[in-house]
């Protein structure tokens, strides 16, 4: 077979994870993002790849849990290949449960993960004593603990992506000439020229607000998710809190209260956190496709063009196994995409 040629438009989690994908499958790839890597969503602070619930299984929930097991030799590969680690970690995730009713929901889940996560992976209720001294409180007295979940730096991931790119000959451009199949990754305005184009919303932007904050919590601590907030221990003993989710916003960068409220209830769930500094405040627009499931497939009458975009909170955890999925299309002909997943689901 011919050696292909692709270009990637976008150079965060998705357009980076692909052209990865590509390259070592032996494409000529080049990377084409004006902004630079991780100028967009995928350069926040948060890394939680954590899976859905382990009920009312789907093809979305199916495809992300066979991402979530990718991961690891995903990323040990990018970091042995670049020599820059993505901090990484399957750490798995801490989360309380408030009453009853939750206890009996959780329990229920535990049974439903031991067939559908296949033995792969553990979805369990403990008490929160036996979870370890980095727990958040609980007024139950259980928690969850599942093995699934990871995290990972999402810059730092991003930079041992274009590190590992580059070991292999591919770097990323401020703008090129396109050569060969076109995958666009481009975010909020991948999916903007593509409402203007169809003449109706396909997708739209969700703002994010995130902080970062001084405080060791352990290289091995498991990510916390209590009252709806994510709470990610860094390999680097930074700490990230996010984050919020505004349809409706002015300014995409500015971070404002919503995010003091957020930072509020992480010191209310785990109060060790009160007196942390915090050294970073972030907001981004994250791509949310209508249908809710990333977006991918061949850009409508544009005939050798291709769309991966649609991420929104989901996109590190997703990425893995996008980029084998799209280098199935691009390079093989091969349609693996699941249902929910095609740029007609969000037509």
């Amino acid at each position: 077979m011919a050696m292909a040629d692709v270009t990637v438009r976008g150079a965060g989690a998705f357009g980076l994870s692909i052209a990865w994908i590509c390259a070592r499958r032996g494409a000529r790839v080049q990377v084409i993002d004006p902004f630079g890597p991780g100028a967009g969503s995928s350069g926040g602070l948060v890394g939680a790849l954590a899976p859905h619930v382990p009920e009312n299984w789907n093809p979305k929930k199916a495809f992300q849990f066979d991402s979530l097991l990718l991961a690891e030799s995903f990323w040990s590969e990018v970091e042995a290949t670049g020599g820059v680690s993505p901090g990484y970690g399957r750490t798995g995730r801490i989360q309380p449960i408030l009453d009853e009713r939750g206890l009996e929901l959780a329990r229920n889940r535990a049974e439903n993960a031991k067939s559908l996560w296949q033995g792969k992976a553990d979805w369990q209720v403990i008490r929160s004593d036996e979870a370890g001294p980095w727990v958040p409180l609980t007024p139950s007295g259980f928690v969850i603990r599942d093995t699934l979940s990871a995290r990972m730096h999402p810059r730092r991931a991003c930079a041992a992506l274009v590190a590992a790119l580059a070991a292999m000959g591919v770097n990323v451009l401020t703008e090129e000439e396109d050569k060969g199949v076109v995958v666009h990754a481009t975010g909020i305005a991948g999916l903007e020229a593509l409402n203007a184009q169809i003449g109706k919303p396909v997708g739209n932007g969700v703002k994010g607000q995130a902080a970062l904050l001084r405080f060791d919590a352990g290289e091995t601590a498991p990510q916390l998710f209590a009252d709806a907030v994510h709470i990610i221990p860094h390999a680097d003993g930074t700490l990230a809190i996010g984050s919020t989710s505004e349809r409706d916003y002015d300014d995409p960068k500015s971070t404002d209260g919503q995010l003091d409220d957020v930072i509020d209830k992480a010191r209310a769930a785990v109060p060790v956190l009160h007196g942390a500094e915090v050294i970073e405040r972030w907001a981004g627009i994250r791509p949310r496709a209508k249908s809710r499931a990333p977006m991918l497939g061949a850009w409508p009458d544009r005939k050798g063009h291709f769309i991966a975009n649609g991420g929104f909170k989901i996109g590190f955890g997703m990425a893995p196994k996008i980029a084998h999925t799209m280098a199935d299309l691009l390079l093989e002909d091969l349609d693996t995409i699941p249902q929910g997943f095609r740029v007609s689901d969000s037509l």
